[in-house]
């Protein structure tokens, strides 16, 4: 089932490429439209240019940093709020206001305030944060109340009652909301590297791409934007259901 399921999405990533290649012959423009080709032959000498590695480390440590800033504090604020109704009542206008408002809006009110080198950072956190807090408190409500009420009048243990009640219940709700939050804490990272230009970062060979008209570049940083991604999310993803399973042992 696996396999084929892996043959139907390398056969679909076929076709997209093919249809790409398709349109880029029928414009002839690639001012307008690169082919796959070129792109593939741009990726095979742009990881030889000087600095490289460091524009991909710069990138990717600020929003794996904002990330886990948000999945820390989501996860701390969803405990406080399934404890006391009061601290959710108070946070549900914040958390409203952080998914309603575009994400270019809070780049440029940050910018009056954060450097752009740390914008990224910020950025990547602001939009995990109501992700992982909202997941994360809904799968604390799904546990049974009443299992959660014998479990206290038994006086069991408080670790116990995580490993055997509430973590089976949180369990599709944290992989859901880091799957999303993670491929979003990528296009918010890198949104707010275009507009903040910090020197040598992903953003700004985005942004000169931009202005040089140097479509080769942009569509070779954009798939490795995306390559260095999907990679991460799947380690974490990976590591995170092997957390589970470890604890599940326990």
């Amino acid at each position: 089932m696996q396999k084929s399921e892996k043959l139907k999405k390398i056969l679909a990533i076929a076709a997209a490429l093919a249809v790409w290649q398709a349109a880029a012959m029928l414009l002839d423009q690639d001012i307008l439209l690169v082919s796959p080709l070129k792109v593939v032959s741009r990726l095979s000498t742009i990881w030889k240019e000087p600095g490289f590695l460091s524009t991909i480390g710069f990138t990717l440590w600020r929003i794996i940093a904002g990330f886990f800033l948000g999945f820390v504090v989501g996860c701390l604020l969803a405990v406080l709020a399934s404890k006391i109704r009061i601290i959710e009542i108070l946070l549900w206008p914040y958390m409203v206001t952080i998914k309603s408002v575009p994400v270019a809006s809070f780049i440029i009110i940050c910018l009056f305030f954060l450097s752009s080198s740390t914008l990224s950072v910020f950025i990547s956190f602001l939009m995990v944060l109501p992700i992982l807090y909202q997941n994360v408190l809904q799968g604390l409500k799904s546990a049974d109340p009443e299992l959660l009420e014998m479990a206290q009048v038994f006086c069991i243990p408080w670790t116990r009652r995580f490993l055997y009640i509430l973590l089976p219940r949180l369990k599709p709700f944290l992989l859901s909301a880091c799957s999303v939050a993670l491929g979003l804490s990528w296009k918010a990272g890198v949104a707010a590297e275009v507009i903040g230009i910090p020197d040598g970062s992903i953003g700004e060979m985005l942004y000169q791409s931009k202005i040089y008209l140097d479509m080769d570049d942009l569509f070779a940083w954009t798939v490795i934007i995306v390559l260095t991604s999907v990679a991460f999310e799947k380690l974490f993803i990976f590591v995170l259901k092997k957390a589970f399973a470890w604890l599940e042992k326990r």
